[in-house]
């Protein structure tokens, strides 16, 4: 693993974000990740991949001697807008999406025996000792193999951290086990998800290939069921969350104009998530991921 602080911070309050590739964080939670390091919360990334296999333009390649150390500096470069206090790389090859060879790849994600995984990130979690811990949802978001090896890892690292059983050479290295007080996937509502579908081909999109590579299925997604348990308006952080974006300069999402733009722009005012422990039972929405969170 490989880890640097990039500020230091005596912040009572820690946010630890568990994902795949450089992007997921910014593509999927800038408006959050942004919203809470102004409010002073110490927020780590931990990134699973250096994105390898992603299709990058050669023509960007030129000063770099991989599509990995390109993305690699581009991460940093959004770490920097985000206000990120700490990027933690799990140090994994990027799988590629479903099916592709790349799964196949020893030193994969894909390939990684689970628990050990799971020991690299409870390692993060025993020594960053955050309150919340966010990971993608059981789908990954949009099925990628990266993304639902992290969810299930993470979901796993984050009850496993606090038994002192689990992994006990941690505390060889003074690390002590340490209980993190909610855990949230990422989610998106399917109400919109289902309404893009029937938009977009208006519009002459395909639902079936979006993004970047076009390798988002919005047909399939809107199939999933998720139940939205948190919202988060992060609408004062939109332009920081270009500035962040506009560092992906080999990931830049398709469709930010037109009728895909002023979706984009409507439904992501708010970042949208599904608690999961502790087990939500209110009625009425939560807005803050740090609510009844006891600081330490």
């Amino acid at each position: 693993m490989e880890s640097t602080i990039l500020k230091e911070s005596d912040s009572s309050r820690r946010l630890l974000v568990a994902l795949a590739h450089p992007d997921d964080e910014t593509f999927g939670l800038a408006g959050t990740i942004i919203h809470y390091a102004r409010q002073g919360v110490a927020v780590h990334y931990v990134c699973a991949t250096r994105g390898e296999a992603g299709h990058v333009d050669p023509a960007l390649l030129e000063g770099y001697n991989s599509p990995a150390e390109l993305r690699i500096q581009e991460l940093c470069c959004a770490a920097r807008h985000l206000g990120l206090s700490g990027l933690h790389l799990l140090d994994y090859r990027d799988s590629g999406m479903e099916g592709a060879p790349d799964n196949q790849d020893p030193a994969s994600l894909f390939q990684a025996p689970l628990e050990e995984v799971v020991e690299r990130i409870v390692y993060l979690i025993r020594r960053i000792r955050p309150q919340v811990v966010i990971t993608f949802d059981p789908t990954g978001g949009y099925f990628h193999p990266d993304h639902v090896k992290m969810h299930h890892a993470t979901t796993l690292a984050f009850h496993a951290a606090g038994d002192a059983e689990e992994f006990p050479w941690h505390l060889e290295e003074g690390l002590r086990a340490h209980s993190p007080q909610k855990l949230y996937y990422t989610a998106f509502p399917q109400v919109l998800a289902r309404l893009a579908v029937r938009i977009l081909p208006l519009f002459g999109q395909d639902p079936a290939a979006l993004g970047h590579n076009k390798d988002i299925d919005l047909r399939r997604i809107a199939d999933q069921r998720q139940v939205v348990t948190t919202k988060i308006n992060v609408s004062s952080c939109a332009q920081a969350s270009q500035r962040a974006s506009r560092c992906y300069a080999s990931q830049m999402p398709t469709g930010r104009e037109g009728i895909q733009g002023m979706l984009a722009r409507w439904i992501f005012r708010h970042d949208r998530y599904t608690r999961v422990v502790p087990p939500f039972t209110a009625n009425q929405t939560e807005r803050d991921l740090f609510a009844g969170v006891a600081e330490q």
